[in-house]
């Protein structure tokens, strides 16, 4: 495979007792006409065995179906830019934090929920309380992605949209692929995740686990797939 984790983690972990391996899956730069079942095709097949759960992450899914937008081709309205002004941003990502992402944010939820979201953040934060904004949204602004200096180039000034249909899409990646294999649309940074899709739900808590530190890299790394797969004792 050839691939790096993310800087400072490590490429196993313990969850409950049990020791599994995260192993990168280095991939050429990806774009809008690939088709996301044959390029997980062609660098995992060689990797995968039965039993193994792929995770593939959310990024790379909505650039194939055609939803990562330069942000010069984003014109929010004025809106967008009001309300970006009250999101908080990170060294990690901007999330919704830029009148782009937040214009995405409208269209992609509808300005009723994006406004119910934003006013119920507004009360809840002055007794501490953080998050209801985005749990209010829902997963569709969640997985919005704006650019950031860790994203691999030229996705580093585009806006990405969470992918569409990401259960078939982890159907089909599995049906491909054969053997009893899970597979997962992730959406992973360094405060968390969220799955988006996948073949096998009873899995869903345990990927979460083993990934909640965002062990691959994002940028020169180009690891945007990888394998869980349970140690083997020694």
């Amino acid at each position: 495979m050839g691939a790096e984790a993310n800087a400072g983690k490590s490429l196993t972990v313990e969850v409950d007792g049990v020791v599994y391996e995260r192993l990168p899956i280095k991939t050429r730069l990806v774009i809008r006409d690939d088709d996301i079942v044959q390029v997980v095709s062609e660098y995992a097949t060689d990797v995968v065995r039965d039993g193994d759960i792929l995770f593939v992450t959310e990024k790379i899914v909505g650039i194939t179906q055609g939803r990562a937008y330069p942000i010069s081709e984003v014109t929010p309205r004025k809106l967008a830019t009001t309300l970006s002004k009250y999101v908080t941003k990170t060294s990690h990502g901007i999330g919704l934090g830029m009148p782009e992402t937040m214009e995405m944010a409208l269209r992609e939820c509808g300005t009723p929920r994006i406004l119910f979201a934003a006013a119920v953040a507004a009360v809840t934060k002055t007794v501490g309380r953080r998050g209801d904004f985005y749990r209010i949204a829902g997963p569709k602004a969640r997985a919005i992605d704006g650019p950031t200096k860790n994203t691999i180039p030229p996705y580093d000034s585009h806006v990405v949209l969470g992918p569409a249909r990401p259960n078939g899409v982890a159907s089909d990646i599995a049906q491909a692929l054969g053997g009893s294999i899970t597979v997962a649309v992730v959406d992973i940074n360094d405060f968390g995740g969220n799955i988006l899709g996948s073949t096998d739900k009873s899995t869903n808590a345990l990927v979460l686990q083993v990934l909640q530190d965002n062990p691959l890299g994002q940028d020169h790394q180009s690891t945007p797939l990888g394998v869980i797969r349970r140690a083997a004792q020694a």
